[in-house]
């Protein structure tokens, strides 16, 4: 099975990636790992995408996609994978079809988490880091047993600079301009379908499993 999970930030992938993974036994493909490995490796795609990062640039679609056909190479991911955090645009979507194809898989499902834009801005205004073990927290729904002070290394809790109203909006605006027209993309395909990412872990990772047992037969 290879899944694309989508969905604005905050909206709980990086959990449901978890569920997913341990209950599906296939690996979690995220560019962020991708680039870290490939960088600590110094493999040449890794460092020319350590030159544009170090530089503060975008790293280009070429490497970006390089780094995907290479780590979708490996033998972990024969029976499957899910990707997190790519394909980012419609381009790379198209990129990625086609470098399937040449091994002849295709995009099994496409899980498209959706959410209300002032609840995901409630949820990241409310979020709150701890600097030194990097352990999160919020405010209204998982309060530290002190406030402002983390349960596990008892530093201060601080809010990161873009988990303001502002800095999110920006983020929330690029991801519905670059990132929803692959859900367009796929749809023509028949292959997303949405889940409501406002309800609890367990009822969101339900409606998960339930699309994807259907797709696995």
């Amino acid at each position: 099975m290879n899944i694309i999970l989508m969905g604005p930030p905050a909206a709980g992938k990086g959990t449901q990636s978890e569920l997913i993974i341990e209950h599906y036994h296939i690996p979690h493909i995220s560019t962020g790992d991708m680039f870290r490995a490939a960088i600590s490796e110094k493999t040449p795609l890794g460092l020319k995408a350590s030159e544009y990062i170090n530089a503060g640039l975008l790293v280009p679609d070429e490497v970006t996609i390089g780094l995907v056909e290479e780590r979708l190479g490996k033998e972990d991911c024969k029976e499957g994978f899910l990707l997190d955090g790519f394909p980012r645009t419609v381009p790379q979507a198209e990129a990625l079809d086609s470098m399937l194809a040449k091994s002849g898989r295709q995009i099994s499902a496409v899980i498209h988490m959706v959410a209300d834009d002032e609840v995901l801005i409630n949820r990241i205004t409310s979020r709150r880091v701890c600097p030194n073990c990097g352990a999160s927290y919020n405010v209204v729904t998982k309060k530290p047993q002190v406030e402002n002070v983390c349960d596990a290394c008892h530093h201060e809790l601080i809010q990161r600079k873009d988990d303001t109203r502002e800095a999110f909006q920006v983020r929330l605006d690029a991801y519905r301009a670059q990132t929803l027209p692959i859900a367009e993309h796929y749809g023509k395909q028949g292959l997303v379908s949405e889940v409501n990412a406002l309800q609890s872990i367990d009822a969101v990772f339900s409606d998960v499993e339930k699309i994807l047992d259907e797709v696995n037969g």
